[in-house]
């Protein structure tokens, strides 16, 4: 919710949240669920961002909270948006230029394939490709299941988008693993190490 120079606002957890919480009151717990599924391929976020973006909304006024008890347990806190965190959020949603960044590990290791062995790069590839089978399932169940409540137009356009980009990465990543670990990869990798 940072104020950019450029006079739009960021998207971050706080402002997510806020989003979440036009659905209905969340838990913390809650919310970390929604993250890990339909939030997960694009926006990941964990208790140790979840919580205090949580106690700061809080704090400001855009959210509130009621304290249910729970048997052995401490209590959980429910939380709900205010008028004010709608004002809040309206203007996170103003921005017209959403940034997209990837950071991906992945890709930052495959920069390095040259250095790595064939068996290394192949379990590696063959991690990525499971965790992109676990992607498609979870995007091949309904969005609204795994928040709890009906999923609006747009979860069901980041599910699709989701859907399309893992199904891309497997293809590709499939389609091209020869070139790490290939003969011809083994030229480009000797290639790349006499130029060092």
């Amino acid at each position: 919710m940072v104020d950019r120079h450029d006079g739009t606002w960021t998207m971050d957890v706080k402002t997510v949240c806020l989003g979440m919480l036009t659905d209905g009151p969340a838990s913390g717990y809650d919310m970390k669920k929604c993250f890990e599924s339909t939030f997960g391929h694009f926006f990941p976020a964990g208790y140790g961002s979840i919580y205090p973006a949580l106690a700061t909304l809080a704090r400001n006024g855009f959210v509130e909270f009621e304290e249910v008890p729970q048997d052995g347990k401490p209590d959980r806190k429910v939380y709900s948006i205010t008028e004010e965190g709608r004002e809040e959020l309206h203007k996170g949603l103003a921005n017209p230029k959403p940034s997209h960044k990837v950071r991906s590990e992945f890709l930052a290791m495959m920069c390095f394939a040259h250095l790595m062995s064939d068996e290394q790069i192949d379990e590696v590839i063959d991690n990525k490709l499971l965790e992109l089978d676990g992607f498609l399932n979870l995007f091949g169940e309904c969005p609204a299941e795994r928040c709890g409540g009906k999923a609006s137009i747009g979860t069901q356009f980041v599910a699709g988008f989701g859907r399309h980009i893992a199904s891309s990465l497997r293809t590709y990543i499939k389609d091209n693993r020869g070139m790490l670990t290939s003969s011809d990869g083994e030229k480009i990798r000797l290639a790349a190490g006499s130029r060092q």
